[in-house]
């Protein structure tokens, strides 16, 4: 269950979680899986048009 927790975090959905660490480091990685999960998304999103036109 913490995947999903982390992804709705990444997907503004939930809040973030207040205990998680505050480097920088960790800032830049939560970042570069919030754009690589969004554009999976819309790679989907995309691959299910073409798919159902």
């Amino acid at each position: 269950m913490g995947v999903m927790k982390q992804m709705a975090e990444y997907l503004w959905l939930r809040k973030k979680d207040p205990d998680r660490p505050k480097d920088s480091w960790v800032r830049y990685m939560h970042g570069i899986n919030r754009i690589s999960l969004l554009l999976f998304l819309l790679c989907l999103l995309i691959l299910a048009w073409k798919l159902l036109r």
